[in-house]
């Protein structure tokens, strides 16, 4: 019993976060459907979509990160949060892409004018500083015991190696899982989902020990925005040009060394 009650704060505070994140994610889920409704722009309905997109995926995540530092000794539970919040994000936000690597690589392909990617993009990074600075108003509440304002402030490096390695870390995270996004759209909505949580998942398990496996630069801005204004350079070489060059070489390769898979794509996605 003395060992039930001392876990019993643990769990509020764990039930507290998930609290959080599903409330941000029905929240999203509500004005995405005013928006649907009330706005008839095209211009402002794709800005607002992917603004609302982005801000979930950065505020789930940078939760999803203050819980998996409480429990480092069971690093199941992260993966299984990030699992589920996979799911989620892929369910909820259909239709956004929430990370400006995914834009570059729909820009690249022909599948968006440069206007519209340049206004993702945008979103995408005032989505990404709104969220964090959201969620350190938060953390100031001290809603659970881990909820700290000045959390928000301080730099968290989560490189563990190198900068060569990081940079090709990244860059291999990107390349696979936007070459399983390209290349699952013909897969059924329902499977390609389970199929990208888990990719997601496993780029994490595999990866997040020596940079974090981010794969994202709006995310990385999020995360670790401190970072970034402590040692910029490095940062951006490692979560946005790394991840791009990851981009780059995924076209490149299906392109020229894979064509029959590359041109097997396009042609499905004129039919």
């Amino acid at each position: 019993m003395t060992t039930l009650r001392g876990l019993w704060p643990e769990v509020q505070d764990t039930c507290t976060s998930l609290g959080l994140m599903l409330s941000v994610v029905l929240s999203v889920a509500l004005a995405r459907g005013f928006l649907q409704r009330h706005v008839h722009r095209p211009t402002a309905h794709t800005f607002v979509l992917e603004f609302l997109a982005t801000f979930q995926l950065c505020f789930c995540t940078l939760e999803l990160q203050l819980l998996g530092e409480q429990e480092p000794a069971h690093p199941t539970w992260s993966l299984t949060l990030t699992y589920f919040f996979s799911l989620v994000h892929g369910l909820t936000l259909v239709g956004t892409a929430s990370n400006p690597c995914g834009v570059m690589m729909q820009m690249m392909l022909g599948g968006m004018s440069p206007e519209t990617g340049a206004m993702r993009l945008l979103a995408q990074l005032m989505a990404a500083l709104g969220s964090r600075y959201c969620i350190g108003a938060l953390w100031s509440l001290g809603l659970t015991r881990y909820h700290v304002g000045e959390r928000t402030f301080a730099c968290r490096n989560p490189m563990h190696v190198d900068l060569p390695k990081a940079v090709v870390v990244e860059a291999i995270c990107s390349f696979i899982f936007h070459s399983a996004l390209l290349h699952f759209q013909e897969v059924g909505t329902k499977l390609r989902i389970h199929m990208l949580a888990a990719l997601i998942t496993f780029l994490v398990y595999a990866g997040g020990s020596l940079t974090g496996a981010i794969f994202n630069p709006a995310l990385a801005l999020s995360l670790h925005f401190k970072c970034f204004d402590e040692d910029f350079l490095q940062f951006f070489i490692v979560y946005w040009l790394a991840p791009s060059l990851g981009i780059l070489l995924m076209i490149l390769t299906f392109s020229l060394f894979l064509p029959w898979l590359y041109n097997n794509h396009t042609t499905n996605k004129k039919e």
